[in-house]
């Protein structure tokens, strides 16, 4: 059996003024989580390794990051923040270089004016994660994807990942244009998208997996068993569902899938995107 990876999680020392866009609704999650916390999780759920992604925007909090990763061989990778949108790209990225699980960048383009991603600036350093092989992860609501598909077509050759299925209005059971620019995105061959993040967009204290459903079945049509990643979005999900609650869900909508189907999107996917270590 192929290793489990959760391809998306956090960590993060909580405070009220560095991660403000934890509002009150999401009282559950104000608080700190670390290494120690996430290893009973990808326990109790049977995942072996996990790939951790940046949640503020400061080269400070890859640092962090990379020696949370160091502690421990499960998690695999860390997807961190480049101020990619500046000068300063260059000299943010050179001391990542060395570290093998230093895997790519990933910017909070969901909070950022239309037009932040085809900047001038913004390409100069994003071509630079493409010189160094490294993945993008993209970051945005839904309304988003149209500026997102002019953006891989100006990148043919970097690696694309698009977090959370960019965030479709699953409480407001709305599919369409999201499902029609998803899969107009899908064509791109450079771009997989991650099955994370999906259960805060829905209703979060009634949804049930029928309600999931749907979105599910737009990402499988729209990518394929190739190029789809489970992750969880822990400990965001937490408002929502617990973590085991998550995996059972996706181990369920994919019961029927083939055993090889099944191993490549929970970890062989991600093993290959990120070119994680395999022993």
């Amino acid at each position: 059996m192929a290793k489990r990876i959760d391809a998306h999680h956090h960590l993060w020392r909580y405070t009220r003024e560095e991660f403000d866009w934890i509002g009150d609704k999401m009282a559950e999650v104000r608080r700190d989580f670390l290494v120690q916390d996430l290893v009973p999780e990808l326990d109790r759920a049977a995942v072996d390794a996990a790939i951790a992604v940046q949640a503020r925007r400061t080269v400070q909090e890859t640092e962090w990051l990379l020696k949370c990763a160091a502690q421990t061989d499960r998690i695999a990778a860390v997807v961190g923040w480049l101020p990619l949108d500046t000068p300063g790209t260059a000299a943010a990225l050179q001391p990542f270089l060395a570290s093998p699980k230093f895997r790519g960048a990933r910017e909070i383009a969901q909070g950022q004016p239309q037009g932040f991603l085809l900047r001038p600036a913004f390409q100069q350093g994003l071509s630079m994660l493409t010189d160094a092989g490294l993945v993008y992860e993209i970051l945005i609501y839904a309304d988003q994807l149209a500026e997102v598909v002019e953006l891989v077509d100006r990148h043919p050759h970097q690696t694309f990942v698009l977090d959370h299925a960019a965030k479709p209005h699953i409480a407001a059971e709305t599919l369409q244009p999201w499902r029609e620019q998803l899969g107009q995105l899908a064509m791109r061959s450079n771009v997989a998208c991650k099955l994370s993040g999906l259960v805060t967009e829905a209703d979060w204290r009634n949804w049930t997996p029928n309600d999931l459903r749907p979105y599910l079945d737009a990402c499988v049509e729209s990518f394929g068993p190739d190029r789809l990643m489970a992750g969880s979005d822990w400990p965001v999900c937490l408002v929502a569902t617990d973590y085991l609650r998550w995996w059972q869900t996706l181990d369920a909508y994919f019961a029927s899938f083939s055993s090889d189907e099944k191993d490549r999107i929970f970890g062989e996917n991600a093993t290959r995107l990120y070119q994680l270590a395999t022993t």
